[in-house]
Order: C-alpha cells, then structure tokens, then sequence
C-alpha cells in the first residue's frame, strides 16, 4: 500500500533529481541565450566533474575538497575551450553561428568520449552518507536533502549575480541589445568567456549531484546533454527561470514515473511530458 509518507519520500527524491535536470537545463540555457552557441558538450563537462571528483577522493581527500577541485578544472576546461574552439564559432553570427557550434562542441564530445573511455572505462558515484532524516513519519533521503538545499543555494547565487552585480547587469545587457551593450562600453566577448566558464562550473555540479546517488559512466554525457536540452526547450529556450520550472517539473514526473512503473517507462513518460508541454505552449521553442 502506497502511503503518504512513502510518496514525500518519492517527491524529495524527485526534487534532487529536478535539481540535476535545473543545473544541466541552466548551463546550456547560459550559453544559447548570450551567444546562440548550442553546447552539446554540456554533458560532457558534467561527466568530467565526476571523473576529476573520483580521482581526488582515491587521492585520499575529502568529498567537499574533491567536489571543489573538480568544480575548478571543469571551470578552467571551460575557458580553455571557450578561448580555442570557440573563439572559431563566435566569429560567425545568425545561423550560421548556431550550425558552427552545434558541430563543434558535438565534435569536441566526440572526441573526449574516446579519449576518456580508455582511461575511465567504469562507473563511478560519489555517495553521500548521510542516511535518512525522518520528517512527519517519512524517511527522507539524506543526499535528496542536501542535494536540493545545495541546488537551491546555486541557483539562488546565480540569479543574485545576474541581478544584482555590475558583471551580471552586463550580461542581461549583453542577453537583451547586444549592440547597446558595446555603445556603454561592454565587451560582449569577454562576457560570454565568463558565462560559458560559469555555465561549465554549473554543468559539473549538476554531474556531480547527479553521481551522489546514481553511477556515472563517460558514456552518460551524451543522455545528460540530451536531458539539458529537453530542459532547456520546454522551458523557453533563453529563459533561466523557465529552465529551473522545468527541471523540477520533469524531475518530480520522471521520479514518480519511475516508483510506479519502472525505470524504462519513466525515461518514454519523461519525453512524453517534454512533448505535451511543447504543444500546449508551443512558444517555447521560440
């Protein structure tokens, strides 16, 4: 018998899932909104995390030291790429631009994948035990916890940033009127430097949540750039707000999905979701 608490256990599960799907929607929304570059190398950054988080635990360190090094070199993966390959796609513009991205960082995921493979060819997670926590009767997971509560926190800093710093004002700037950025003085292509590293930092926190109660393989990042760009359509392509709405909204349905019908299922009800949601509010992918 399905009881009430049981269930608030199913939708705190969900909403740490949600987070996963809000962080990777979030970080691929970053990026398109500023510069119209469709980083399809967005899962691939997260998988990375966790690679680097694995590697520092085995070192012998704690997991919030290994989370913070793996959050720095997947930042400064990101500025590498954005200061190399990138640099190539931002000189175009229009579709053309787009086109040249969807490519490039396709191309670049193809690359790291095999490359990776052979140095990490198993699964590796990044548990955190903590227990459960008994909130009216309901034994909560406490990685669900921690998980939303640092999720929360995250964005809450993100947000924060884009409203109320000088660096975040330019960027909403450089979002709304790119050429009314450059005539007060902005230099759009600094600001998509330091939104593209953000968004690869973001993208390896949520593979980094992901890790605390799944396993994680390299051949993962391509599902977790699926689900960011699921994330990011239904919410609205550029909308940040959006993305997190439908990160947790999707979260909640997949997790339920999953408790009553199995994991397989859960995956097709995800899409189906995705897609109802599309042609109710068809303006989404505008």
């Amino acid at each position: 018998m399905v009881t009430a608490s049981t269930l608030l256990g199913v939708a705190m599960d969900g909403l740490a899932f949600g987070v996963f799907l809000a962080l990777l929607g979030v970080g691929i929304t970053l990026v398109f909104g500023l510069g119209e570059v469709l980083n399809l190398a967005i899962g691939t950054f997260a998988v990375l995390a966790v690679l680097v988080a694995t590697l520092v635990v085995n070192s012998g360190m704690g997991l919030v030291v290994a989370g913070a090094v793996a959050l720095v070199a997947v930042a400064l993966f990101g500025l590498v790429v954005d200061r190399t390959i990138l640099s190539l796609v931002y000189r175009s513009d229009g579709e053309e631009r787009i086109l040249l991205g969807i490519f490039t960082t396709l191309g670049l995921t193809v690359f790291l994948d095999g490359v990776l493979i052979n140095y990490f060819p198993s699964r590796y997670t990044l548990p955190l035990d903590v227990g459960t926590v008994s909130v009216g009767g309901a034994a909560l997971t406490g990685s669900s916890l921690i998980i939303v509560a640092i999720g929360t926190v995250v964005l809450a800093v993100l947000f924060g940033f884009l409203r109320g710093t000088f660096l975040g004002k330019a960027t909403r700037t450089v979002f709304q009127d790119e050429r009314g950025a450059r005539l007060v003085g902005v230099n759009p292509r600094r600001i998509r430097t330091l939104i593209f590293v953000l968004s690869a930092a973001v993208a390896g926190l949520g593979g980094l949540v992901f890790a605390a109660g799944s396993a994680v393989a390299v051949s993962n990042g391509f599902e977790f750039t699926t689900f960011a760009l699921i994330i990011s359509i239904v919410g609205g392509v550029r909308s940040l707000v959006g993305a997190i709405s439908a990160g947790v909204f999707l979260g909640l349905v997949n997790q339920f999905a999953n408790f009553f019908v199995g994991s397989y299922v859960a995956t097709i009800i995800l899409f189906a979701t995705a897609i109802v949601v599309l042609l109710a509010r068809p303006e989404a992918i505008s």
